[in-house]
């Protein structure tokens, strides 16, 4: 199939506020398209400061305002009927309870797409970032690589939250979707998996449970390219995962960082299963009373738990040509050179205070 040339498009990406969307929005310049971030009025825009980026502030609570804003900023920009391409990122990877997860991901990707058909804006192509873990566990004994065409058996209120989503878009008529179910991402401004880098940088390297695991991983800039591949190639209606071609086991991953961070040596602790499970029903409950979901939680739980991690993407190879460059190796020391960085700007703002 011929490539499309992506030059002077235009893109909407929802969502752009975090990690991912900011690496998002930035490739889209880099293509030469015309690029909308759409953002709430309490987002970030840490990684949203090139001027040539439009901004759509929208409220995902109300469908009136929400379906009002998009129709004035089409109105004001004297777009053409619709933008080319659409990149759906917007979701709640942690949440209080299941209505949140179900009030993020679910209904306001309702709300947006629904505001779509009765603008009449539907794009070219429409991609919906979903996730990995709206497959489920899937084969653990004989650790078959979970397939894009099986059955979803999500056993998570997150990944449950994103099989809903998924279904929604796939019953819009008219609508022309992909949907994309990476494995872990990570890269630089990634919280989660710095997280396990800093606890790595004071020699613990923690695992979960005493059976084998297998690992999959896709660095940030792989995944944003995919996104630019599968528009280019045409791709419609279909669902793919996107992940690096191959699995690690916790002390892969464990040697790598260590490797990374100058050989420090690490104290491996591996934690039972169970233990972990009464601690994240604890931090829940208090995430509960604080009114703030907490990092560590029964959902969270059940994701770690997961033993097989492994994925075919030869799917995804053959519609768009994909190919992952970075291995998770190089992708680790581009995250913790950003780690450093990070590290060196707070010491010297640290001692600029000091001074004053």
């Amino acid at each position: 199939m011929e490539r499309k040339e992506l030059k002077g498009c235009s893109l909407l990406v929802v969502g752009a506020g975090g990690f991912i969307g900011g690496f998002i929005a930035s490739e889209g310049l880099k293509r030469g398209m015309d690029v909308t971030v759409a953002v709430r009025e309490s987002t970030s825009r840490n990684h949203l400061k090139d001027p040539r980026l439009r901004f759509l502030v929208l409220d995902y609570d109300d469908q009136a305002a929400l379906k009002d804003a998009i129709a004035e900023f089409v109105s004001a920009q004297g777009n053409p009927s619709r933008w080319d391409y659409i990149i759906y990122n917007l979701g709640a990877t942690k949440a209080i309870n299941y209505l949140d997860f179900k009030r993020v991901n679910y209904d306001y990707l309702r709300r947006f797409t629904e505001s779509l058909r009765e603008l009449r804006l539907y794009p070219e192509r429409f991609l919906y970032m979903s996730s990995l873990s709206a497959l489920g566990p899937g084969d653990e004994k004989k650790y078959t690589p979970l397939r894009s065409d099986m059955k979803p058996a999500p056993d998570t209120r997150y990944g449950q939250s994103k099989i809903m989503a998924e279904q929604f878009i796939e019953h819009m008529s008219g609508l022309p979707w992909i949907i994309f179910r990476p494995t872990g991402v990570y890269g630089p401004h990634d919280k989660d998996y710095r997280m396990m880098i800093e606890a790595m940088d004071r020699h613990f390297a923690f695992s979960v449970g005493f059976r084998k695991q297998m690992l999959t991983f896709i660095y940030v800039d792989d995944l944003v390219n995919a996104i630019f591949e599968a528009f280019s190639h045409g791709v419609e209606h279909r669902k793919y995962i996107i992940s690096e071609d191959r699995a690690y086991t916790q002390s892969d991953f464990r040697q790598i960082v260590a490797y990374t961070l100058g050989g420090k040596w690490m104290l491996p602790v591996k934690l039972p299963l169970w233990m972990v499970y009464i601690v994240s029903v604890v931090a829940e409950k208090i995430g509960k009373i604080r009114m703030k979901p907490s990092t560590l939680n029964t959902d969270k739980y059940k994701i770690m738990r997961q033993r097989n991690w492994n994925a075919d993407i030869s799917d995804a190879k053959r519609d768009f040509g994909f190919s992952p460059a970075i291995s998770l190796k190089e992708g680790i020391l581009r995250t913790v050179d950003q780690y450093y960085l990070e590290q060196e700007i707070r010491k010297n703002e640290k001692k600029k205070k000091k001074k004053k």
